[in-house]
């Protein structure tokens, strides 16, 4: 394991010490003494995703996809390709380890598994920097997707948390900041949030523009970006294609102004990828490409995904940008490549991440089974049980019974664009037949309908479960066409929310009633006749390795569910408003919508019940309302509750939302126990952007708190002065 280990330090090492390498600098100074010794071609390939400078020694490293797990391989073929023995081209795929889709992650409603995932992420990523069998290697992570989910049409829908911006803020600072680690000076990778702003509609998502006043844009649309740089440290972040009030968002002032200058991201800020092409030729902004590489430059970002260098090189000769320009520009580049350890002396380095993967006496991190353990664990607490009648669920099969498993996805995981290759795959299929084989009931299974097998395999069985949902990725040969209208992903937006399955779930249900849907899926459908007449619901998100062990779990009762939506589930596509009507006060999401839903955000069902008690006022000061209640478990089952608080403003002098998330907590409680759940709302989360004096305005009055098991299943109330 030595030598392993100076022959891989070699590698790295270079030939003569800097000065940017002493550690007894102040990071500031550093990365300005690195900035210094950069030739001006060096500073223009740091405007493109590498950080690396070869001849100073630091190593130029790229970046991966980690929405939900690292993408060395997977449909977009992340790691590049390799000749097979034929001599063709095929993916050169490595393994990583797969969770549910960040739609599902959110539905936990547990930063705490959050910030595990992130941390797993970071493990693999350091891994694979040091392996040779990783042609791409990067520490810089996409990941987390801080966007907000207003619609359910929106194509990219399964990349982010919800519709919420406090339960996705919460969640993305608790991913950065597993992402990034706890050392105290160095980062284990560098998260790098998506896609800033309002970046929620994918048809002529190239060239339109999101419109809503600067209220909305504190309030809603940046604030999950905004804590995450607060509150989790990241300090990176991608601008979006489009634009905001006119603006596309590469060149857009709040990027200097709001971003780095206020929010204090003094790190990198990227476009996305052929931003400078649309910038030209689908916003029309600039009539040259060297004008449009001088407006991001100026912008303040220092990342062009997209070919620019000869571009830059253009716009200096013609005075359009300085090299003083370009310095701004990447110096936050540099900053993160010194956090990650990037600056220092390879060979002298106290970064303890920098050792991850040369011991190669170790177990994968992707092999390890307490990951495989941890993977199952958030698939089962992931999954959301929409509806339970005659206590349908957990299954309880005698021996010699049959349960019938149908459709599309009962034996296929579908990975999504910015997926990767999992190590390994347990469909639904595959856990139910182990499952049976434990048991002794037997499973037959039909994929669809064909010849009316899945109906008479319905007639045979004791119990039913349909797979189906949506299916999360396409190719580049037909890259903005779904064949399925109410299918979206990346570049197309979903045009029905019917979900096409639901005229199979029908007629199996005429053939079987004990029949149950398990919607595995990226987003909400209107599946109104199957909560009508179906006893059994529930839904997961895509892609996790573990998806049928996840879901037997909870089939069976050996994990009670407790995930919960984290969008509103509309009835009809009437009840949304105008896809490209950003103003949420319009009708949209659980702070806005009129109409009753079909599941309202935050609902989840559990096989046990839980009551509510009165809650009591523990701190109100200065800086935050602190409430507690007793929550007692009155079931017969162990099982988590997810309690959530939502703020309402009776005495309120300007508009707010009908109630908004202002806390939650996801606790275990065992059966017959009462637990005090203690829950604190920051005072400054009780206050409205004020445009004209440009600030935030607490509420002064009265606050209404609203504490319940959903937005719209509110247990108990009480009302706290703010004056």
């Amino acid at each position: 394991m030595t030598v392993l280990l100076a022959c891989c330090w070699t590698a790295w090492a270079t030939a003569q010490t800097y000065d940017f390498q002493n550690l007894k600098l102040k990071d500031e100074e550093r990365v300005e003494l690195l900035l210094r010794q950069l030739t001006l071609d060096e500073k223009i390939q740091l405007l493109t995703t590498s950080l690396g400078v070869e001849r100073l020694g630091i190593p130029r490293l790229n970046t991966y996809e980690g929405l939900h797990g690292l993408a060395l391989g997977g449909p977009a073929h992340n790691n590049g390709m390799r000749k097979d023995a034929d001599g063709n081209d095929v993916p050169n795929d490595l393994p990583t380890t797969m969770f549910p889709q960040s739609y599902g992650l959110g539905c936990t409603w547990s930063p705490e598994l959050l910030q595990q995932i992130g941390d797993v992420e970071a493990e693999e990523a350091r891994y694979y920097v040091s392996r040779p069998e990783a042609r791409r290697k990067g520490l810089v992570v996409y990941a987390p997707n801080a966007d907000l989910g207003r619609d359910p049409r929106w194509g990219r829908t399964e990349e982010c948390f919800g519709e919420d911006p406090f339960l996705t803020a919460r969640l993305t600072v608790a991913m950065v900041r597993g992402l990034q680690g706890d050392h105290p000076r160095y980062w284990k990778t560098a998260a790098l949030m998506k896609h800033f702003l309002a970046n929620s509609n994918e048809d002529g998502r190239d060239s339109t523009s999101s419109n809503f006043d600067e209220r909305l844009f504190r309030e809603y649309y940046s604030y999950p970006f905004y804590k995450g740089i607060t509150e989790g440290g990241s300090r990176a972040m991608m601008a979006a294609y489009n634009a905001w009030n006119g603006v596309p968002m590469c060149i857009n002032p709040c990027i200097e102004n709001i971003v780095r200058r206020e929010w204090g991201n003094n790190g990198i800020v990227c476009t996305d990828g052929y931003a400078l092409t649309l910038l030209v030729e689908a916003h029309k902004a600039f009539a040259t490409r060297a004008e449009g590489t001088a407006a991001i430059v100026k912008a303040g970002v220092g990342q062009i995904l997209d070919r620019s260098a000869d571009e830059a090189r253009e716009a200096l000769q013609k005075g359009l940008i300085t090299e003083q320009d370009i310095d701004r520009a990447i110096r936050g580049n540099l900053f993160v490549a010194l956090k990650l350890g990037l600056l220092d002396d390879p060979a002298t380095t106290p970064n303890p991440y920098a050792r991850i993967g040369l011991d190669t006496t170790l177990t994968k991190p992707f092999d390890r089974e307490e990951v495989r353990r941890f993977v199952r664990l958030v698939t089962a607490k992931s999954i959301v049980l929409l509806k339970n009648e005659r206590k349908m669920l957990p299954l309880r099969l005698h021996k010699g019974a049959t349960v019938a498993v149908v459709g599309p996805y009962a034996d296929h995981i579908v990975q999504d664009w910015y997926s990767g290759t999992p190590p390994y795959e347990v469909t639904i299929l595959q856990a139910l037949r182990e499952e049976g084989a434990r048991q002794g009931f037997n499973v037959t299974y039909a994929p669809n309908n064909r010849m009316g097998e899945a109906e008479e395999l319905a007639r045979r069985a004791d119990v039913v479960i349909v797979c189906t949902g949506n299916h999360p990725f396409g190719t580049k040969a037909d890259w903005k066409f779904c064949p399925v209208a109410s299918d979206g992903r990346e570049a197309v937006d979903r045009q029905s929310l019917t979900l096409p399955d639901e005229e199979l779930v029908r007629l199996v249900q005429r053939a079987n009633p004990n029949t149950i849907l398990v919607l595995v899926s990226s987003f909400p459908y209107t599946i109104n006749w199957s909560q009508q007449h179906l006893p059994a619901i529930v839904h997961l998100a895509h892609c996790s390795q573990e998806q049928g062990h996840g879901l037997a779990d909870v089939l069976f009762g050996r994990e009670n569910p407790a995930g919960r939506t984290t969008q509103t589930w509309v009835k009809d596509l009437l009840d949304l408003p105008p896809m490209m009507d950003y103003d949420i006060r319009h009708g949209r999401t659980y702070m806005y919508q009129q109409q009753e839903p079909l599941y309202a955000f935050g609902h989840g069902l559990s096989y046990t019940t839980f009551s509510y008690g009165t809650p009591q006022l523990q701190k109100n000061d200065k800086k935050s309302i602190t409430i507690s209640l007793p929550v007692t478990n009155t079931g017969e089952r162990d099982g988590d509750e997810v309690v959530q608080l939502y703020a309402s403003y009776p005495d309120a002098t300007v508009q707010h939302p009908q109630k908004q998330l202002r806390a939650f907590s996801r606790v275990s409680i065992k059966a017959g126990e009462t637990r005090r759940v203690t829950l604190t709302v920051n005072r400054n989360d009780l206050s409205y952007w004020d445009a004209a004096a440009h600030r935030f305005i607490e509420e002064r009055g009265t606050v209404r708190f609203l504490i319940g098991a959903s937005s719209a299943d509110i247990r108990q109330t009480l009302s706290v002065s703010t004056k």
